[in-house]
């Protein structure tokens, strides 16, 4: 890439830092402390704010990078990705957003603890909370790195994604230790029209290239994809074999069931002041993200019809820079003020895009380290020395902030590292992982409290580790780690598991094992309790 695109991409994303870093500031400010106010912004937003906000939490690097990239290296088979990221949000609408408002307080591991007063719960609950946020991560942090490899015109070498990932993660470090949840909002809700502006004006440029003609469209990408007709049907990416066949039901129940277990989507319901609100919220998030990803579809087979699918691999094998390139191919090419322009606001976009969906993750994910596991263990350790109330003590809340924002500093530098040593992978592929985590741990602990009467503790505790140990050992020993050209060690082979997906043998597990947990536990459950639950959950009686 010229100078001019450096230059011009580095004004525009400077312009956004100091824009966001005014807003934390201005949010630091007003912040008094106090949990609810770090966690959950005072519970003040509306709920179109908070819509937007959860768009922006949820349209992602993966989103406008990795699966408009998947789609055009992959034509059919990556549109997978856009239909279950949306697919999903039904889930979420009808079993999740209103009850999960009137359990919880700030985190997932709050609406189990509600029925299940056990402190291995919740414990457990923020241990998996915080390994899905950290996957989301990497993800975002290979994003950034793509960027500044394409910036850098295809010859940056380590270093330079060195620098690009470390500066992301301290900025998103920045944002949650001064502005909280507060800042943290205001961020995506202004990321998010960015987002949703530049995808539009993708779109429709794509469709001015094409006079409006669809079928145009689609013929042009088969095309210049190298796949001819096979571009356009399933199977170019997971039709080779049973196992790619398996990969892809597997891939698909990840992405459906996912969402409902992400603990940064989980945390925007907590941001409003009623479950009315939170539903609310839902409705505009789905709008809002059902036109985003429609307009990923048109960009994905626009940068294959445009670019053509040999370039947008030689830039990038994983097809991460798919976007960018046909900015520029828009704009008018290489040399042309408009593709220098174009480029330089999408590659600023998708930069805002990255350092505003890890900043929530960030808070989500240093939430459960200090409300879930240090505020545990300082309530066990008290107990134990006879105190009472210990989580009701002086300072308490404060102790407990100022142990999430250190949490915040060390997840970021895990996620920076990871992110360096995934740095080859489709972002999009990298945040399916955290999708089938979250949908194996996450969910059905969550669906067993809210819903199952005999639920126990232990089921609790067996369908978390149940879920979590499984997804986690099966990636491990997968294809994305060893045994392929494009895994994380290509020069070994441990795998063991045939399919880069483990959900669709890790989902089926979590909730077999917190059924198996509850059916074999000695202590029977509670109907009270779970009155007590289903009422709050049914009519927002005692919501925080």
């Amino acid at each position: 890439m010229t100078g001019e695109h450096q230059k011009l991409a580095l004004l525009l994303f400077c312009a956004f830092v100091a824009l966001t870093l005014a807003i934390t500031l201005w949010a630091g400010r007003r912040r008094h402390g106090s949990p609810e106010e770090f966690y959950a912004g005072g519970r003040l937003f509306t709920p179109m704010e908070n819509g937007f906000a959860i768009s922006g939490d949820y349209m992602s690097a993966a989103s406008f990078l990795g699966i408009s990239g998947l789609i055009a290296l992959y034509g059919y088979d990556g549109v997978l990705y856009s239909v279950g990221f949306l697919v999903a949000w039904l889930v979420v609408l009808l079993f999740v957003a209103e009850l999960v408002r009137n359990c919880g307080r700030f985190t997932l591991a709050d609406v189990v603890a509600s029925r299940l007063r056990r402190p291995q719960v919740r414990f457990a609950a923020g241990i998996s909370s915080v390994t899905v946020s950290v996957l989301y991560l990497v993800a975002q942090m290979v994003g950034a790195g793509s960027l500044v490899a394409l910036l850098a015109g295809g010859h940056t070498g380590t270093g330079a994604r060195t620098a690009a990932v470390a500066g992301v993660g301290a900025l998103m470090v920045t944002y949650v230790v001064l502005g909280g949840m507060r800042a943290t909002t205001w961020i995506q809700i202004v990321k998010a029209v960015l987002l949703l502006a530049g995808a539009l004006t993708l779109t429709v440029l794509v469709l001015l290239r094409f006079h409006g003609d669809v079928g145009a469209l689609l013929e042009s990408a088969a095309g210049r994809s190298g796949h001819g007709a096979d571009f356009l049907a399933p199977g170019l990416a997971y039709g080779g074999g049973v196992a790619d066949r398996l990969d892809f039901l597997s891939l698909g129940i990840a992405l459906v069931l996912g969402t409902a277990g992400l603990p940064h989507i989980l945390a925007r319901f907590y941001t409003v002041p009623t479950a009315t609100s939170a539903r609310r919220s839902v409705v505009w998030s789905i709008g809002l993200i059902g036109g985003f990803y429609l307009m990923t579809i048109v960009l994905g087979f626009g940068a294959a019809a445009l670019v053509g699918g040999e370039a947008v691999r030689a830039d990038d094998p994983s097809g991460n820079t798919a976007v960018p390139l046909l900015a520029l191919d828009l704009g008018g090419g290489a040399a042309s003020t408009g593709g220098t322009v174009l480029f330089a606001v999408v590659a600023a976009v998708a930069f805002a895009t990255i350092l505003a969906v890890v900043t929530g993750i960030t808070l989500a994910s240093s939430a459960s380290v200090a409300h879930d596991l240090y505020a545990t263990v300082r309530r066990s350790r008290a107990r134990r020395r006879g105190v009472r109330n210990a989580g009701d003590a002086d300072g308490a809340g404060a102790g407990e902030v100022a142990v999430a924002r250190v949490a915040a500093a060390v997840i970021g530098a895990l996620a920076i590292g990871l992110g360096l040593l995934a740095r080859d992978l489709n972002v999009a592929f990298l945040v399916g992982l955290a999708f089938a985590v979250a949908a194996s741990a996450n969910l059905p602990v969550l669906l067993y409290a809210l819903f199952w009467r005999r639920f126990t503790a232990r089921g609790a505790l067996w369908a978390v580790y149940g879920g979590l140990g499984p997804a986690v050992l099966l990636v491990v020993f997968s294809p994305v780690v060893s045994g392929s050209p494009d895994a994380l060690f290509p020069g070994v082979d441990f795998h063991v598991f045939p399919l880069q997906n483990p959900g669709l043998v890790s989902v089926p597990l979590g909730f077999l094992a917190g059924w198996l947990g509850t059916v074999t536990s000695a202590e029977p459950a509670d109907p009270v309790r779970h009155a007590k639950t289903e009422v709050r959950a049914l009519t927002g009686a005692g919501a925080a």
